[in-house]
């Protein structure tokens, strides 16, 4: 009987070990830290072995094979003793591609994904589709695999997804954009960061697509020495040229079959240049699934948007008040701040990634008037933006940031949650995060 460690009990490890039983084999989970109720339910319930608080060397050790969970980096003593006894390590995403033959669209990028994936399993149950939502939404894969099986996928991969991933092959995959992040899990080495997205195109063929933002500098220079057998797809809002789908003059067209369709782009229900790219790479994927124009285009017209991207909470004594806690990268804010209207009063800062912040400088010194950095350590944020914004001020609760904007805020300016920083410093997530910043609001 094959052994199978599964490391890390969040969502997909606790998937991973429902599938890995289900499929007869000897399983136990093995988490560092605390497991939730319901994961320690999950496993329970299918009568599998688990610990947490740390690991049993001898319990790990054993295994034939190890999935990890996303969030443990490969520097992670246990994951090098296991590499150094040749133990193979996989992804949940991986381990459950095994064991289905469904069609995979996958959705990878800096920014975007999880807009443009939840977007696109809209339109595909819009149109009536069996589909499945995985991947960083949703249940994990291996769950739905082992026990609500469905005929398509829309997976949302980080790059630390796409890591551990060997044998998997998406169907459609979806490159939106690159641009630094999480730098500090690949050596603070872009061009190792660049290689974990491109394993999104790993064994595709020629029945597959490959849907790509072709305006994005650092994906055409990766694409003139790959080679692949998949069909290129590329998007633009500035060159029709070649591409499945672009915008002119307020209109954005598809054309995957040579059969092209438009619809304007203030139709669409999500609003901003980055929404336009994710309505894009939604539309194509659709479409090559064979989904009717008509259906796309009713399907964009009513999308609700992601919670957290840049969310409207509420308008206040003038003041109004966006959540873009998911923007935990510098260019995730560049999207944010390319939008606004009015003058802003931004949050910035948490758990430094890396970070470059020239490329959001323009936008600040265009319309920021005040800066709250909201962070254990704000050292980089001040050496960086003291003297170019009027107020530079730090926050350290959420709590004492909200009264902060609110007394730094005016009538007709916009308080603009988007901290271009991970949130771990002060908060379990960025939607604990977001969701702090949205009560706080709302009870002004």
């Amino acid at each position: 009987m094959k052994r199978l460690v599964v490391l890390g009990g969040g969502e997909s490890g606790a998937g991973a070990a429902v599938l890995a039983q289900a499929k007869g084999m000897d399983v136990f989970l093995s988490d560092m830290g605390h497991i939730k109720p319901k994961y320690k339910e999950m496993l329970d319930n299918h009568g599998i072995r688990w610990e947490e608080g740390g690991h049993t060397e001898e319990l790990v050790l054993n295994a034939d094979e190890i999935v990890k969970s996303p969030g443990i980096p490969c520097e992670a003593p246990l994951v090098v003793k296991a590499t150094e006894r040749g133990i193979p390590i996989i992804s949940e995403i991986e381990f459950a591609g095994r064991y289905t033959q469904s069609k995979m669209v996958c959705i990878t990028g800096s920014n975007g994904k999880t807009t443009t994936t939840m977007l696109t399993y809209h339109i595909l149950k819009e149109a009536g589709l069996d589909v499945g939502l995985a991947g960083n939404v949703g249940n994990s894969l291996a769950l739905q695999v082992a026990e609500d099986p469905h005929d398509v996928y829309v997976i949302e991969l980080s790059s630390f997804q796409l890591d551990n991933m060997y044998e998997f092959k998406a169907n459609v995959a979806v490159l939106l954009n690159i641009t630094p992040d999480h730098l500090d899990r690949y050596d603070h080495k872009m061009e190792n960061y660049v290689a974990a997205k491109f394993r999104i195109m790993r064994n595709q063929g020629e029945d597959d697509v490959f849907i790509y933002w072709q305006d994005d500098p650092i994906i055409a220079e990766q694409l003139r020495h790959l080679h692949t057998e998949a069909r290129m797809m590329p998007f633009s809002a500035t060159n029709p040229e070649g591409c499945a789908a672009w915008v002119e003059d307020g209109v954005m067209t598809i054309n995957v079959d040579g059969e092209p369709w438009s619809m304007p782009t203030q139709e669409i229900a999500i609003q901003g240049l980055h929404n336009l790219y994710n309505s894009m790479a939604a539309s194509i994927s659709a479409s090559v699934l064979n989904i009717k124009n008509e259906v796309i285009r009713r399907a964009l017209m009513d999308f609700q948007a992601v919670e957290h991207r840049l969310e409207y909470v509420r308008t206040l004594n003038g003041v109004r008040w966006i959540n873009d806690s998911k923007a935990t990268n510098v260019n995730s804010t560049w999207y944010a701040l390319e939008s606004m209207r009015d003058p802003v009063v931004l949050i910035l800062g948490g758990k430094d990634k890396g970070n470059d912040y020239t490329e959001i400088e323009p936008f600040v010194l265009e319309k920021v008037k005040a800066i709250v950095c909201l962070g254990v350590d704000n050292r980089k944020l001040h050496a960086f933006f003291d003297g170019k914004v009027p107020v530079v001020t730090d926050a350290g609760s959420m709590a004492e940031c909200v009264d902060k904007c609110h007394a730094l805020a005016q009538s007709g300016d916009t308080v603009l949650l988007s901290p271009c920083c991970a949130s771990f410093d002060l908060f379990t997530s960025y939607e604990d995060r977001g969701r702090q910043f949205k009560s706080l609001v709302n009870s002004l």
